[in-house]
């Protein structure tokens, strides 16, 4: 066998792999009989008075550096219409808003607790005008087909119950040309930064919830989640499957994290 031909086998037995982690279902209560959108839901409306300040204790405050790159990526397409998909507590939203000329921008999100903090968080900067918070779902987006400039999604899209769903309809609403901005956990393949990944995942992370969340099982699910989801090539090829091209993997901070672009045709 060819190293070319090893090398494409590895990749996609590698590939599969991720594929079939996806069709599992990993979600935040084990023993609930609630589907997955729902057990999310609940999750973070029980910690979405914490999720801000606990997200920036875990991350050591780098993913606002990431979510700066986002920005850079948004603002150089000049959106007048932007959608801000799992927008939590609004802080890409607001950043976007702060940095772009867009008329107006949309934060959806299904879960009603993070929605009220950030709703707060976009009155106490007189960004009212610009951004809307909406209650709704990603894999049945509000909004007709072809409306968006630009839509992006941070530390979210591992969330969603149904990816290729989700996806499908970000797809649909997104105008030809659009710019599609995806922020995401991804996990180094390198070491030592493979295994610092893995204890700060599988030990921190969820040492940290126990002792300053209210809910237990909410930072256990955020690190599994992180670490079982497809990244890079792996999920280009699911961007690609649902039609987007141009797709795009930027690794950030030894690969901890990872920027995705892609475009609707």
């Amino acid at each position: 066998m060819s190293l070319r031909n090893f090398a494409s086998l590895r990749f996609n037995s590698v590939y599969l792999q991720k594929i079939a982690t996806m069709s599992k279902q990993i979600t935040p209560y084990k023993e609930s009989t609630l589907g997955k959108k729902e057990q999310v839901t609940q999750m973070f409306d029980n910690i979405s008075g914490e999720y801000d300040g606990l997200n920036r204790v875990i991350s050591l405050g780098i993913d606002m550096k990431w979510r700066k790159k986002v920005i850079a990526l948004v603002k150089a397409h000049n959106p007048k219409i932007a959608l801000d998909i799992a927008t939590g507590t609004g802080d890409l939203a607001i950043m976007m808003a702060e940095a772009t000329a867009a008329e107006k921008i949309i934060g959806l999100d299904l879960s009603v607790g993070m929605l009220e903090v950030g709703k707060k968080k976009v009155l106490s900067k007189k960004l009212a005008d610009t951004i809307e918070m909406v209650v709704g779902d990603s894999e049945n987006i509000p909004y007709p087909d072809n409306h968006f400039d630009v839509i992006t999604v941070s530390f979210g899209i591992r969330n969603f119950e149904t990816l290729e769903k989700g996806l499908a309809e970000i797809y649909r609403v997104l105008k030809p040309g659009g710019l599609f901005v995806i922020l995401e956990t991804s996990v180094p393949t390198k070491f030592p930064f493979k295994q610092g990944y893995a204890f700060h995942t599988k030990v921190i992370l969820p040492l940290v919830g126990k002792l300053f969340s209210k809910d237990n099982s909410a930072y256990g699910y955020l690190s599994e989640s992180a670490s079982h989801f497809p990244f890079g090539e792996a999920l280009n090829n699911i961007l690609r499957k649902v039609s987007f091209i141009d797709c795009k993997a930027m690794p950030q901070t030894f690969g901890v994290a990872t920027i995705y672009t892609a475009t609707k045709k």
